[in-house]
C-alpha cells in the first residue's frame, strides 16, 4: 500500500465500531469465551437420572456443605480438588419435598466446582436388592465397594423391609463410612425416632454423629405439580358453547293432527 493510502489507526477504529453499532453489537463488550461444559459433569449425567439432570442444590444447609467439602479436598492433578474426609447430611422430609433432588444437586455442584469425585448413588431397597446373596454373585465385594466409595448417597433409608440381615448390612456400610469420616448423603421419610426402630440403635447413634440434619418441609411437590398441570390442561380446553336443547314444543299443525281421545 503506498504511503498516501494510509489511514489512522483512530480512524478505522471508529469506522468499525460505526459498523458494529449500526449491526446492533456493543462494540465496548468484553469479548468472553463461551463457557464449556464440565466433561465430568457431562460424565456424570449419563449416571444421574433422567429426573435429575438438572437439579440445583439450593437448601441453604446443602450449599454449606458443598462449599465446606469442596474447600476441604486434597489438591490432585492439574490443581483440581479431590473428595476428602468430612461430614455427611441426612436430609430428612416428606414424601415429596425435594430429598432426593438436593441430593443429586449436591453432585452436580461439587462437580461444577471442579472437584474430582468419584461417586454412587443407590435407594435402599435397591441396596440390599443387589447385595442379597445369590450364586454367582459377590455380595461382600460390592459391599466394601460401596464403603469405600469416596462420596456415596443412599436414598430413602428406611423404606425398605427391615429384618436381622438388612439391619447388619446397613451397620456394616454405616460403620465403615463412619470410620473412615467418608462424606454421606442419606435421605429418608422418616423422624430420628422412627429410623432408629427400622434400623437399629447402633445405626443410628453413628448417623447422629457423623451427619448435619436438614429438614425440607412443605407441600408434596409432585402432587402440586401435577394439580398444576391439570389446571393447565383444563384451561387450555376448548369451551363449547352448545347446550342440550330440551324437547320442542309441538307445532300447530301436528297439534291439529293429533287424534282427539
Amino acid at each position: 500500500m503506498r504511503d498516501h493510502d494510509a489511514q489512522p489507526v483512530g480512524g478505522i477504529a471508529r469506522r468499525l465500531a460505526n459498523i458494529l453499532t449500526t449491526r446492533g453489537i456493543d462494540p465496548a463488550a468484553k469479548l468472553t469465551d463461551p463457557a464449556e461444559p464440565t466433561p465430568a459433569l457431562q460424565a456424570a449425567e449419563a449416571r444421574i437420572p433422567a429426573r435429575y439432570q438438572a437439579a440445583v442444590a439450593d437448601h441453604p444447609a446443602v450449599v454449606a456443605w458443598v462449599r465446606e467439602v469442596a474447600q476441604a479436598g486434597r489438591p490432585g492433578p492439574k490443581g483440581a480438588p479431590g473428595i476428602a474426609q468430612g461430614r455427611s447430611l441426612l436430609i430428612v422430609g416428606t414424601t415429596g419435598t425435594g430429598k432426593t433432588h438436593q441430593a443429586y444437586g449436591a453432585v452436580r455442584s461439587l462437580l461444577l466446582a471442579g472437584v474430582r469425585l468419584r461417586w454412587k448413588a443407590i435407594t435402599a431397597a435397591d441396596l440390599y436388592a443387589e447385595l442379597r446373596p445369590r450364586p454367582g454373585h459377590d455380595g461382600e465385594r460390592e459391599l466394601m465397594d460401596l464403603a469405600r466409595c469416596p462420596l456415596l448417597i443412599i436414598d430413602d433409608l428406611g423404606a425398605a423391609k427391615s429384618s436381622e440381615w438388612t439391619e447388619e448390612i446397613t451397620m456394616r456400610l454405616i460403620n465403615r463410612r463412619y470410620n473412615e469420616m467418608l462424606p454421606t448423603l442419606v435421605t429418608t421419610n422418616l423422624g430420628m425416632a422412627d429410623l432408629r426402630q427400622h434400623i437399629g440403635d447402633r445405626v443410628a447413634s453413628r448417623l447422629t454423629e457423623m451427619t448435619d440434619k436438614v429438614i425440607l418441609d412443605g407441600p408434596d411437590r409432585r402432587r402440586a405439580l401435577a394439580a398444576k398441570r391439570r389446571s393447565n390442561a383444563a384451561a387450555a380446553a376448548p369451551t363449547s358453547c352448545t347446550e342440550l336443547a330440551g324437547p320442542a314444543a309441538p307445532t300447530a299443525v301436528s297439534a291439529a293432527r293429533r287424534p282427539s281421545r
